[in-house]
């Protein structure tokens, strides 16, 4: 791990000093534990922003073949 430090306001960190009692959880892990979520949220944001983007982009094209008709002729039946 590597050492940083970090600059909270008062009541960030009576908060987190409250925490850590409550959880029995020393402040550096309540830290690394919010980074983590933080981190993961912002993963699946940016993955939703994306897929968002991307809908539709073939919307309205004419130069794609019917996919129902080519899908009906690989139907077995």
């Amino acid at each position: 791990m590597l050492r940083t430090q970090i600059y909270l306001t008062p009541e960030e960190r009576d908060g987190l000093s409250s925490m850590a009692r409550a959880t029995g959880r020393n402040q550096s892990e309540l830290i690394r534990i919010a980074i983590d979520r933080l981190i993961e949220q912002s993963g699946a944001q940016r993955r939703k922003n994306v897929l968002d983007q991307a809908a539709g982009i073939w919307a309205g094209r004419t130069d794609l073949p019917d996919l129902r008709r080519l899908r009906s002729q690989w139907d077995r039946g």
